[in-house]
């Protein structure tokens, strides 16, 4: 038996299963792929809303994932580390920008040319194969399924369960005829950690958005947004640019050697994350897609609100 049918084996599908069944559901999960070909596993997973708008509720989610992130690093949840982060702002700006209130103790101090100011804070990182695999243990763990199959219609599975909850991400666009989803392709660079444990960031570079994540053993590199680009091969062009960009922001990683590269497809949507229900013939039907390359910075949250939607839907 089962209560809600999760559609999306991601950082999204995965955080709502979590929590659904901390709210006494019965779930299972259905992902079309393999973990190590889901966009989350390649993303860098950092908490930070990029190309977010400032919508009241998304910086709820926003507030909600953070201390949700800081909680788990505290308890050893595996994957989850937090890393001082210094952020270099080009242009000139006197107030705090709008996610400062959701990351706890934000910092600005000055910063010497060419940049305005520098924001200190502290971020949460997650190590997304390890950390993936610790939220299906979660599901499984607590007498949810996670089930490897390709869903076509969504109104299929109010046979079997009478929530469904659409967190398919890029194809929702398809499932959901949403003319509003479209692939932001990003590409990462994977080098040897040489010892550093602070994460650097230049938004504004002129020459593309800079950031330099240490994990536990590597450091991601990036990085790129480009709109509407969807194929997978990575571009010798794309990486040396992000590895000159990376090293003139950080010159110890001169002479870290690569150890990979990854590339992915954000599912982007025009208008921001939709989350919202809709009652169906067949049911209820929960939708949470569209959180581009912010999934990690607003999974918990948005978590939180789809198990209001099917409380209030039931």
């Amino acid at each position: 038996m089962t209560d809600v049918i999760v559609v999306g084996g991601g950082i999204i599908g995965l955080t709502t299963a979590v929590r659904l069944q901390e709210r006494g559901a019965r779930v299972t999960v259905l992902t079309a792929h393999a973990p190590e070909q889901l966009v989350s596993t390649v993303a860098a997973a950092v908490w930070y809303p990029t190309h977010t708008d400032p919508d009241p509720r998304v910086l709820a989610w926003a507030t909600t994932t953070y201390q949700e992130f800081r909680r788990q690093a505290a308890d050893g949840v595996p994957g989850v580390l937090l890393r001082r982060t210094r952020m270099f702002q080009r242009q000139a700006a006197d107030e705090l920008p709008w996610w400062a209130v959701a990351a706890g103790e934000v910092q600005a101090v000055g910063a010497p040319a060419p940049y305005h100011r520098e924001l200190r804070f502290v971020a949460p990182l997650a190590e997304m194969a390890t950390y993936l695999d610790w939220l299906r243990d979660r599901v499984v763990g607590g007498g949810g399924q996670v089930v490897r199959r390709r869903v076509e219609r969504l109104d299929d599975l109010f046979a079997e369960a009478p929530v469904v909850v659409n967190a398919t991400g890029l194809a929702a666009g398809a499932l959901c005829g949403d003319p509003t989803v479209f692939p932001a392709r990003g590409q990462v660079v994977l080098v040897a950690n040489p010892g550093l444990d602070v994460s650097f960031r230049d938004e504004e570079n002129p020459d593309g958005t800079t950031y330099v994540h240490p994990r536990s053993r590597d450091v991601v590199l990036g990085g790129t947004y480009e709109s509407g680009r969807a194929d997978l091969e990575p571009d010798p062009e794309v990486r040396a640019g992000i590895l000159g960009r990376a090293v003139a922001l950080v010159p110890e990683l001169a002479a870290a050697p690569v150890v990979g590269e990854r590339v992915g497809l954000r599912p982007a949507r025009q208008g921001g994350p939709r989350v919202e229900a809709e009652r169906r013939a067949g049911g209820l039907l929960v939708h949470a897609y569209g959180h581009a390359g912010a999934g990690m910075t607003l999974s918990w949250g948005s978590a939180d609100e789809v198990c209001a939607l099917v409380h209030a839907g039931r």
